[in-house]
């Protein structure tokens, strides 16, 4: 019998061998065991078990052909992939130089006090995973901390009590109109400095902010909420789970995909500017939640 936690309230269930590979085999069969498709199959075996379990590892490289090495290789580099299992939420403090200079480290240290567990650690209730990592790319609202994707600026220690009850609730129900870590931003092409909002397509209420998308040999449009927290995406062509899009300006046409690699899964970031100041930079795999926001 082997131990996932992967379902619901969280409590671990013990897993036959037979039962993972069943599971594994129908994700596989999702992606047609295609070689090339191995990241967004190692994703979907992480979002299952929220851990890659070896024997999982081992049917994705018999099934697409792919060295066992290679897929051991490609689940170690990217941080998003966990060899094993991570708790329900995530809590991930950044000590980077902007937030280790305004108590980064007290913070995490208060977070290790109230979870009563070190960084890289699971609670023994296997509710909350504590990670520390060196930069989230919103250096100018440190210290900073980031709870299942969502964002909290300028965290002190009295914070991280209230932080830790919230996140064990669940912050993935949130009602974007009333959530005060959610709110706005109006952006534009850091190329031809045309605004992106579209005010006729609104999401959330708010106007989207509307780019190209290229996944393959098809482009259409694609629409993100504008309001910093919430992650819902719209397209014109269905992109699958994993797929790595490239976006560019709907206006002249240029690239917006940045040097910067997701810190969640590795992909290349896409980068637009904030009208009030500053940038803002989305992953460009589908279904990766990552948004960093550095605002001047």
């Amino acid at each position: 019998m082997i131990p996932n936690e992967a379902l619901s309230g969280g409590k671990p269930e013990l897993l036959t061998t037979d039962a993972i590979s069943e599971r594994v085999m129908a994700i596989l069969e999702k992606h047609g065991a295609d070689r090339s498709a191995i990241i967004a199959i190692l994703g979907d075996i992480q979002a299952e078990f929220r851990y890659l379990p070896a024997d999982a590892m081992k049917m994705v490289a018999e099934r697409t052909g792919a060295a066992l090495v290679d897929v051991y290789g490609a689940a170690t580099f990217y941080r998003s992939f966990s060899l094993k299992p991570k708790g329900k939420h995530l809590v991930c403090a950044c000590l980077g130089t902007a937030c280790h200079v305004r108590g980064g480290p007290r913070v995490a240290e208060e977070f290790e006090r109230q979870l009563g567990i070190r960084a890289g650690e699971t609670t023994p209730d296997e509710e909350l995973t504590l990670e520390t990592v060196n930069c989230l790319g919103a250096c100018a609202l440190g210290p900073v901390v980031v709870i299942d994707g969502h964002y909290f600026s300028k965290v002190g220690r009295s914070k991280v009590k209230q932080l830790v009850d919230a996140a064990r609730v669940g912050l993935d129900t949130v009602d974007a109109g009333q959530d005060e870590r959610i709110f706005p931003i109006e952006v534009g092409c850091p190329k031809c400095n045309r605004g992106l909002m579209e005010k006729t397509f609104p999401i959330d209420g708010h106007p989207s902010i509307g780019v190209t998308a290229l996944y393959g040999k098809r482009q259409g449009w694609l629409r993100l909420s504008s309001l910093y927290g919430s992650h819902k995406v719209l397209t014109e062509h269905e992109i699958p789970a994993g797929a790595v899009v490239d976006f560019s300006c709907p206006h002249c046409g240029a690239g917006l995909m940045d040097s910067w690699e997701c810190p969640t899964c590795g992909a290349a970031m896409a980068q637009v500017t904030v009208h009030c100041g500053g940038t803002m930079r989305f992953c460009s795999r589908a279904g990766c939640a990552n948004h960093m926001l550095d605002l001047e």
